[in-house]
C-alpha cells in the first residue's frame, strides 16, 4: 500500500494531522528549524552574491536522519511547516536534506487543523515557494550583517553581551524617544468649570462651560488658564439665568471591529487579560496546531496565527451567520455579511485568526482547555462572532446652555439596541491612562429650546496637560505595527528581545529605557542613522515584501543595503567614543585616599569610582541636581546578619542586587564570598538535608527552593515560615496573601487545612 509521508515543524501538529489522516500518511516533526547560520561566525560571503553558509543545527542530526529514512519509505512528501515566509525557509532547508531520497517533494498550506481543510490543501498541494524562501533568506542575512558586525562594535565601546538588530535596536530607539518626549514636555494648567442644572421636578444633570463670547474653551491659548479666572466664570454664572439655545437628538451607530490580525489579538490580550505578547502567541500556537478534546483526540482549535489580514472564508462566515441566528435571534444578523478592508501594506496571505468550528463554544472548550489558554480562545471566539453582527445604536442628545455670555454643553447617550457589544466590546485606549471626565453616559431629561433651568451647584476644577503616555506593550506593537517596523511574526520576538537585553524594563506594565537602552541608542543613532531610522526600517520591509511578490531580486536589495553600511560601519569603528575606556573627572574627593573621583560606565549604567583604580576600589552612586552639577551618594551602613564568612570568618551583611536582598562577605572584595537570603526551613523532601533559600526568576519574581538545586528540584512560591503546625506537626508553615484572606499562614499539607491571619494580629 503506497503510503505518503508529511513533515512538520511541531510534534502537537504531526500528532493532529496523524489522527485526522490515519495510516496512510506517516506525520514526522522537524521540530523547528533544522540548518541555519552559524552561531560563532558572519556565515555569509559579502564578497560573493550573500551567499549563506548554511550549517546543521546542533542536536538536529538525527531528527534529519529519521526525516531522511521517512523519506526513503515513502512515495510522496508533503512539507507542511507553517505557512509563512520562515515556515517556507524550513520546508526549503528539509527539503534539500531529504532529497536524497529522490521521492516527489510537494509544498502544502495549513491555514486550519480541521479534516476538511487538511483535504483541500492536500489536494491542492504546490511547489515550495522560492520568492518566498529568497525574502525569508534576504531577511535573515539582513539581521546577520547588520547584529553579527554592530554587536561587536558595541563589546568593544560599551561591554561585552550587547547586541543589535535592524528591528529591535528601531524598538528600542522609539521607547527612548518617548522618553525624552516626557522629560521635555512642560505641563500647562487650565480649568474647567461645570454646572449641575435641574428643569422642573426631572432629574439634575451636569453641563461644562464650552465657549465665552461664542470663542471654544480648549487646553492651549483659550484656555481657562489659572484659579482666578475660573472663579470669575463662576461668580458670572451665580447672576446668571440659565436657558436651552439649543437641542440635537440624532441616532449614532457603532459597527464591531474586524477579526483579530495577529497585531490587534496580541494588543487586546495584553489589555484584556494582561498577557505579554509572547505569551499570547504561544498560546495561540498551541490553539492552532491542536488540543485533546475528548474522545475526538486533538483538534486545531483556530486559524494560522501569524497574518495581517481581517478576511474570513464565505464558509466561515456562513457558519457564524446561522449561529448569530440561532443563539441570538434575527434582529442581531446584518441583512448581508459584513466585508473588513485590508491595509495597503498587508501580505494578505492568511485569514484573520478565528474558531475553525463557531460551534465549538467557550463554553464547550472549558472543560479540555486550561485557564490561560481559554481565556484566548473565548477572545479571538467573540471577536470573530462578534464582527458579523449588527452595529450597536444609541440615542444621542446634545444641548447647549446659555447663560449670559457662556455657552455650557450636555451630552447624553441612551443605549436603544446592543448589537455585537452583548457579546464583546474592542478596549480601545490604554486603560493605564485613566477614564478622565466622561458624562456621554447620563441621562438627559426632555429638554427644549428656551426651557428655563435651575442651578443647583458650580464647580471649578484644576488641570494640567499630560505628557505622551509610555509604552505599553499594546501600545508599543501597535506603535510597531503603524510604522511598518517588523511584520506579525516579529512583533513577539522585538518585545522580548529588548527586556532580555536589558534595554527597556516593564514596570508596571510600562516601557521605561534603562541607562543602557538610552546609551546605546545614542550611539547608534548618531553612528548608524539611516538603521535607527523607522522610515527606512519600514521601507525594507516593503523591499522583502517584493523579493516575496517576485519583483525584486534578493541579492540586490542586499547589495543596496551593504554598500552604505559597510562604509558607515568602517568609519564608526573609528569615531564612536569608547565608554568603557571614558572617566570624566568631577570635582568630588575620594573619601578614602587623596585622588578625585569620576564617572565610568558599568553594567547598571553610570557611576562614581575613585581614579587610583586599582589601588583604591572606592565607588559611589551619584544624582545630578537641575544644574547638572554631580552629587555624590553616600553608600547606606551595611546590614549585619550575625551570621559569620564560611570562608573567611568576618561578618557577613545584606545586600541588595539585581535579583534581590542576598548575603555577602563584610571582607568584599579580598572575600568574595556570597550567599541566598535563607529562610531558616530544612527542604522537606526525605534524605535532601538542604535548606530553603530565596530566590528570583529571570521574570524577577520571588519563589523559595533547595540550596541543593540542581540535585534536589523542591520549590515554592509561597513564602516557608519556620514555625511547625500546630494541627498536623508540619515542620513549617507558609505565608499567603489573597484578596479573599489577607496575609495568613496555612499548612503545606493539603489534608490539614490549618490557617493563621496575621492581620488580626495587629
Amino acid at each position: 500500500m503506497s503510503k505518503s509521508l508529511i513533515i512538520v515543524e511541531s510534534p502537537a501538529k504531526a500528532r493532529t494531522l496523524q489522527r485526522y489522516l490515519g495510516k496512510t500518511f506517516s506525520v514526522k516533526a522537524s521540530v523547528g528549524h533544522i540548518r541555519d547560520l552559524p552561531v560563532k561566525t558572519l556565515g555569509v560571503d559579502v564578497e560573493n552574491d550573500f551567499k549563506p553558509q548554511y550549517e546543521t543545527i546542533r542536536g538536529k542530526g538525527k531528527v534529519i536522519t529519521e526525516l531522511k529514512s521517512a523519506a526513503r519509505e515513502a512515495d510522496d512528501i508533503y512539507l507542511a511547516p507553517d505557512p509563512d515566509r520562515e515556515g517556507e525557509a524550513i520546508a526549503w532547508h528539509i527539503a534539500q536534506a531529504v532529497s536524497v531520497a529522490k521521492k516527489p517533494i510537494h509544498r502544502v498550506l495549513f491555514h486550519e487543523l480541521t479534516k476538511k481543510a487538511i483535504l483541500e490543501a492536500l489536494a491542492n498541494a504546490t511547489d515550495i515557494d522560492i520568492n518566498k524562501f529568497e525574502a525569508q533568506q534576504a531577511r535573515r542575512i539582513l539581521d546577520r550583517l547588520v547584529g553579527y558586525q554592530i554587536s561587536p562594535l558595541l563589546w568593544d565601546k560599551v561591554r561585552r553581551g550587547l547586541s543589535a538588530g535592524r528591528v529591535q535596536s528601531v524598538a528600542v530607539r522609539m521607547v527612548c524617544d518617548r522618553e525624552q518626549e516626557i522629560e521635555a514636555f512642560q505641563s500647562v494648567e487650565y480649568w474647567s468649570v461645570a454646572a449641575s442644572l435641574k428643569k422642573g421636578e426631572s432629574s439634575p444633570f451636569l453641563t461644562r462651560v464650552e465657549k465665552i463670547s461664542g470663542k471654544r474653551i480648549d487646553k492651549g491659548a483659550n484656555a481657562i488658564g489659572d484659579k482666578a479666572a475660573a472663579h470669575k466664570i463662576v461668580a458670572d454664572l451665580e447672576k446668571a439665568s440659565f436657558s436651552v439655545a439649543e437641542v440635537v437628538k440624532k441616532e449614532k451607530k457603532r459597527n464591531p471591529s474586524p477579526p483579530f490580525i495577529t497585531s490587534t489579538m496580541q494588543i487586546d490580550s495584553n489589555r484584556k487579560l494582561r498577557f505579554s505578547a509572547k505569551k499570547t502567541m504561544m498560546l495561540a500556537q498551541r490553539l492552532y496546531e491542536g488540543i485533546e478534546i475528548g474522545e475526538d483526540g486533538p483538534t486545531g482549535l483556530i486559524t494560522y496565527m501569524r497574518t495581517d489580514s481581517p478576511r474570513s472564508s464565505d464558509e466561515a462566515i456562513n457558519q457564524v451567520r446561522e449561529h448569530i441566528t440561532g443563539e441570538y435571534g434575527a434582529t442581531y444578523l446584518p441583512g448581508k455579511p459584513r466585508k473588513f478592508k485590508t491595509k495597503k501594506s498587508a501580505q494578505d496571505a492568511h485569514e484573520a485568526i478565528r474558531p475553525t468550528d463557531v460551534q465549538n463554544t467557550p463554553e464547550k472548550m472549558a472543560k479540555y482547555l486550561e485557564k490561560d489558554m481559554l481565556a484566548l480562545y473565548a477572545l479571538v471566539w467573540k471577536r470573530f462572532v462578534a464582527s458579523q453582527m449588527k452595529p450597536a445604536v444609541y440615542d444621542q442628545t446634545s444641548a447647549v446652555i446659555r447663560a449670559g455670555k457662556y455657552d455650557l454643553k450636555a451630552v447624553g447617550t441612551i443605549l436603544r439596541f446592543p448589537g455585537f457589544i452583548v457579546l464583546y466590546e474592542e478596549s480601545l485606549g490604554d486603560p493605564q491612562q485613566g477614564a478622565g471626565d466622561d458624562d456621554k453616559d447620563m441621562l438627559l431629561p426632555d429638554l427644549k429650546k428656551d426651557d428655563l433651568l435651575d442651578l443647583l451647584k458650580l464647580e471649578s476644577k484644576q488641570h494640567f496637560t499630560q505628557p505622551p503616555a509610555r509604552y505599553s506593550e499594546a501600545t508599543l506593537v501597535k506603535a510597531l505595527e503603524d510604522n511598518g517596523v517588523g511584520r506579525p511574526s516579529t512583533y513577539a520576538a522585538i518585545l522580548s528581545t529588548i527586556q532580555d537585553k536589558e534595554y527597556v524594563q516593564l514596570l508596571q506594565r510600562k516601557f521605561f529605557p534603562t541607562d543602557l537602552g538610552k546609551l546605546v541608542t545614542e550611539l547608534l543613532v548618531n553612528h548608524f542613522p539611516a538603521i535607527m531610522n523607522v522610515d527606512f526600517t519600514a521601507s525594507m520591509e516593503l523591499q522583502l515584501d517584493q523579493v516575496e511578490e517576485g519583483k525584486s531580486d534578493w541579492q540586490k536589495v542586499l547589495q543596496g543595503f551593504y554598500t552604505p553600511f559597510k562604509a558607515t560601519l568602517e568609519a564608526a569603528k573609528e569615531e564612536m567614543k569608547s565608554v568603557k575606556k571614558s572617566a570624566i573627572p568631577t570635582d568630588i574627593k575620594c573619601s578614602e585616599c587623596d585622588g578625585i573621583m569620576v564617572i565610568k560606565w558599568g553594567r547598571m549604567g553610570e557611576f562614581l569610582a575613585c581614579e587610583k583604580y586599582p589601588e583604591c576600589k572606592k565607588t559611589q552612586d551619584f544624582s545630578k541636581d537641575t544644574n547638572g552639577n554631580i552629587i555624590a551618594i553616600e553608600k547606606e551602613k551595611e546590614e549585619e546578619s550575625g551570621e559569620a564568612c564560611d570562608k573567611c570568618g568576618r561578618a557577613m551583611v545584606y545586600k541588595n542586587g539585581r535579583f534581590g536582598r542576598f548575603l555577602a562577605c563584610s571582607g568584599y572584595p579580598e572575600c568574595k564570598n556570597i550567599r541566598a537570603e535563607t529562610t531558616g526551613v530544612t527542604c522537606p523532601e526525605e534524605g535532601c538535608g538542604g535548606e530553603i533559600i530565596k530566590k528570583v526568576s529571570k521574570k524577577g519574581k520571588v519563589f523559595y527552593s533547595c540550596n541543593k538545586y540542581p540535585k534536589c528540584t523542591h520549590a515554592l512560591w509561597d513564602k516557608p515560615v519556620n514555625q511547625p503546625c500546630p494541627d498536623c506537626g508540619s515542620a513549617f508553615l507558609l505565608e499567603k496573601s489573597t484578596k479573599r484572606d489577607g496575609v495568613h499562614l496555612k499548612c503545606p499539607n493539603k489534608e490539614c487545612g490549618y490557617k493563621q491571619n496575621l492581620e488580626d494580629e495587629g
